[in-house]
């Protein structure tokens, strides 16, 4: 974050890029590390464990960012300053802008490596069937963002204020040498750590059922499910078997052609598999819809980083004889996040399990909470848009700093954060305990891809209103300088389609529940008394859910 936070300034006001062309820049950086995060949880799964995966990842992080900070030292590698005479500029060339690219994207490997795994590494940490530790880990999904937020805090102070007032190749190296640190820090307590065995890929296990499924596509469907396969060598908790998504079902059929020829059966994953293997990839399918109705609301959060970053480079950002950097603007929007996060900890929690004996919302009530949050924040942007664009109108587009000072863009950035702190705890909390234990880290990559795939969104829609507005002053939205555009209809447009998005979202948790209802499950059912009483407060839930979306 010390290195996105402040990135759309570099890309425009040392390579001279366009105002777009640098939003787009910094959204494709963010969409990939969160897109990556998928292939940081197979890679976990499969090979290499939560550990070595977050200690191999932070590392890569870590070089990607010692790589940016030697590019950013060397004078050669950006165009020359602005000539202030004729008002023109170079814009960087292909070599600049590509070895800026590719320390980006050593940086977006690491970190789809790292937060993948770093959630589902701390949920290992606790035992579930031990009381009291399971209530410790009931408050770390909201502790754990609030922790990564302070970080970020410091990175949007610090290590900003050092990249616009010192330089940014020490700015850069800054949060190089912290990922060091905590390196060593992290591997200082390998002996303390508490290690989960890897169970093997999930991305195999889905693409077994789909291969044997799609196999045995035209075999009926036995009139009783007990004829299903189930492995009993198997010594996993089973899952009983649910009529819901019954195509996946025929992955569990018994043909003629299973059997050797002594009459057992052939454990062939790719032709046959067990009940409970087809039951887990129908929870990860499940989540599927929520997934993507999730996904527009993080168009939301590129903006902070980008055009709103822009806005506030415009605006009187002094306080006595300080100069607040642009990128330092991003700390209102982690206030945001804390406050959100603190008020739901110790107060929403507090009166919640006083008044109904219930811990807080369910997490599909946070994600509601935090698109109806999102929505305020883009309406509040377009809102405070509309008066800076009218004081530019009364003074002229060519004044460096507008008399307008920076408390008006405060709202937007914190508002944003104060919807996150729903959106993201609540996804977690969603993705992560609405899976499997061997699914976590593939399921945790699924949420981040909401994410990244969020900013990818963005992108695309910045290019396509340059298509059709065009870049012209007075006709552009999003021109190259944006005290000529018309930025406040981009966050009006994104306001009306969060709504629509939140809509289908609702349809969706609504499905969800009543699927889970018919279902009469939401995780693995082992027949114990323990896990008994737990599905039947995960049922209570489900009704409060019911009955708040009905």
């Amino acid at each position: 974050m010390g290195i996105a936070g402040n990135l759309v300034t570099y890309t425009s006001g040392t390579l001279h890029l366009p105002s777009a062309t640098g939003a787009n820049m910094v959204s494709n950086f963010f969409g990939t590390g969160y897109v990556l995060c998928l292939v940081g949880g197979f890679v976990a799964d499969s090979y290499l464990g939560r550990y070595w995966t977050i200690l191999i990842s932070a590392v890569i992080l870590a070089s990607g960012a010692g790589i940016l900070s030697i590019v950013c030292a060397i004078p050669g590698l950006r165009p020359p300053p602005c000539d202030v005479n004729s008002n023109t500029c170079i814009q960087a060339n292909g070599l600049q802008v590509g070895l800026i690219n590719l320390a980006l994207y050593v940086i977006a490997v690491g970190e789809g490596g790292l937060k993948a795994n770093v959630s589902g590494f701390g949920t290992d940490q606790f035992d579930e069937k031990d009381k009291k530790e399971k209530s410790m880990m009931d408050y770390f999904f909201s502790r754990f963002f609030f922790i990564i937020s302070l970080g970020t805090l410091l990175s949007f102070t610090l290590a900003v204020y050092v990249q616009d007032y010192v330089s940014r190749s020490w700015g850069y190296g800054i949060c190089c040498f912290a990922f060091l640190i905590g390196i060593l820090i992290y591997m200082s307590r390998y002996r303390s750590y508490r290690y989960k065995k890897s169970v093997g890929s999930p991305v195999v296990q889905i693409l077994n059922v789909l291969v044997a499924a799609l196999r045995k596509r035209k075999l009926q469907y036995p009139t009783n499910v007990d004829a299903l396969y189930d492995d009993s060598t198997d010594t996993a908790p089973r899952i009983r078997h649910t009529d819901q998504l019954r195509c996946f079902d025929k992955a569990a059929i018994i043909d003629k052609d299973d059997y050797d020829s002594n009459g057992s059966v052939v454990r062939n994953h790719w032709k046959l598999c067990s009940v409970t293997k087809v039951e887990e990839v129908k929870m990860m399918v499940r989540l599927l819809p929520i997934w993507a109705t999730t996904i527009y609301f993080w168009v939301i959060h590129s903006q902070v980083l980008t055009f709103s970053v822009e806005q506030a480079s415009t605006v009187d950002r002094s306080i006595g004889n300080f100069q607040i950097p642009p990128g330092s603007f991003n700390a209102f929007y982690i206030f945001g996040i804390l406050v959100g996060g603190i008020f739901y900890d110790q107060v929403i929690i507090s009166l919640m399990k006083r008044w109904k004996g219930r811990h807080g919302f369910t997490n599909f009530q946070r994600i509601a909470i935090g698109f109806v949050i999102g929505i305020l924040a883009m309406v509040v942007a377009s809102i405070v848009e509309t008066r800076r664009i009218s004081v530019i109108k009364s003074v002229g587009g060519n004044v460096v700093t507008l008399p307008l000072k920076f408390y008006i863009l405060i709202p937007q950035f914190f508002i944003v954060g104060v919807a996150e702190a729903f959106m993201y705890s609540g996804q977690l909390d969603f993705f992560i305990t609405r899976s499997r234990k061997g699914m976590k880290s593939i399921s945790t990559g699924l949420f981040l891809s909401t994410i990244g795939l969020g900013f990818f969104i963005s992108s695309f829609m910045v290019s396509i209103i340059n298509s059709v507005t065009g870049t012209q002053v007075g006709t552009g939205w999003l021109t190259s300088n944006i005290n000529y555009g018309k930025l406040y209809y981009f966050y009006a447009l994104i306001a009306g389609l969060v709504v629509i998005d939140f809509i289908f979202y609702l349809l969706c948790a609504v499905w969800y529940v009543r699927t889970m209802k018919d279902a009469s499950q939401i995780e693995s059912i082992v027949v114990s008394s323990e896990e008994e009483e737990k599905h039947a407060m995960q049922m209570k839930d489900v009704d409060t859910l019911t009955a708040s979306t009905d």
